[in-house]
């Protein structure tokens, strides 16, 4: 049972030494840092002490906001967390110990608004794809040709005065966006 520390700063100028120095007085043997932007979430020494963990084995963070920066990302991490059957803990936010009973509800019932919230944004963006549809706002990618340039390329290759590779280098796309006209 290993209690591996993650502390991690956003720019170059700051430094990971204070964090450090209290997952090592918290009892973190081994100290992942890095210096990372919270809002990606593919932070290189994160995914590293995530793959360390084993049974039984607890992350610990000075903060939760050194993590995570969004309900749907911590949600994410500590699932990772969970499956590699470690807990978590963060020495500033003791309702997050998933080592304890408390903290594990507390965190289901996050789970829980977060994924309401999810639920309610899937709706709400729904709602207002279908009320730009009936504008007759166009989803998706522009198309790659005009209306006059699809019109004369079809024209033609009814003819036979072009091939659709001929088409291609002339209206400057792709030869499938040709071929996908016919």
């Amino acid at each position: 049972m290993t209690i591996f520390g993650y502390a991690r700063v956003s720019t170059d100028g700051q430094s990971v030494d204070a964090q450090v120095k209290a997952l090592r007085a918290a009892g973190a043997e081994k100290v992942f840092r890095e210096t990372a932007s919270g809002a990606k979430s593919d932070r290189r020494e994160l995914a590293r002490a995530i793959k360390a963990l084993a049974e039984g084995d607890t992350l610990l963070v000075t903060r939760l906001d050194r993590l995570a920066r969004s309900t749907r990302d911590l949600l994410n991490i500590l699932d990772a967390v969970g499956k590699a059957g470690a807990g978590f803990r963060s020495l500033h936010d003791a309702w997050t110990d998933t080592t304890t009973p408390h903290g594990r509800l507390m965190l289901t019932v996050l789970g829980g608004l977060a994924e309401f919230e999810r639920d309610l944004i899937r709706a709400r963006t729904g709602e207002g794809r279908e009320r730009a549809k009936a504008r007759g706002v166009h989803m998706g990618r522009p198309p790659k040709l005009t209306r006059h340039q699809r019109e004369e390329a079809l024209a033609a290759l009814a003819e036979g005065t072009a091939s659709q590779a001929d088409l291609a280098r002339r209206f400057n796309v792709d030869r499938s966006t040709i071929s996908r006209l016919v």
